[in-house]
């Protein structure tokens, strides 16, 4: 998956982290000949490739990024109560991922961009969403649920 890059932080062992939109970090090193970023050795050459898409082995894994924290979560829905919009392909907001936990049931996960298989949700497999990806839930039959929203720790505010 293909993911912006939105800033850049050194790694304790000083190598360069490109932050990326979806709260992932992924190191870009100037290693010639195998590597070669010489953009990665200036501010400026850093800050030409703000807003390029690259690579997101972790989100292609649906990997919750590191230091995200829950902060809400919906009440729980059942085959009867389920709203209309999680059974349509939406998705969350910007630096917003989610869990769907099966309490009981199952439920069809289905990741519409980019076209994954359907993915069978139980109470020992839980959903990861990706912020900003397109997705819905289809019933396979009785099914208790609930999503809960991560997003990243804010840090708290200096006195």
């Amino acid at each position: 998956m293909q993911r912006a890059i939105t800033g850049y932080h050194r790694d304790d062992a000083g190598d360069l982290v490109a932050e990326l939109a979806c709260g992932h970090g992924v190191h870009m090193r100037h290693r010639p000949p195998m590597v070669s970023r010489p953009w990665t050795l200036t501010d400026e050459g850093r800050a030409s490739r703000l807003g390029t898409a690259v690579a997101c082995v972790r989100c292609e894994r649906f990997e919750l990024p590191e230091g995200f924290v829950a902060y809400k979560r919906t009440a729980i829905f059942t085959e009867a109560s389920v709203p209309a919009g999680l059974r349509a392909a939406h998705t969350t907001k910007a630096g917003v991922w989610a869990q769907i936990h099966v309490e009981a049931g199952s439920l069809r996960y289905c990741v519409e961009s980019p076209a994954l298989a359907p993915q069978t949700l139980t109470p020992e497999v839980v959903g990861v969403v990706i912020a900003e990806r397109p997705h819905r839930v289809e019933l396979v039959g009785p099914v208790r649920f609930f999503v809960e929203f991560y997003r990243r720790e804010e840090a708290p505010l200096a006195r």
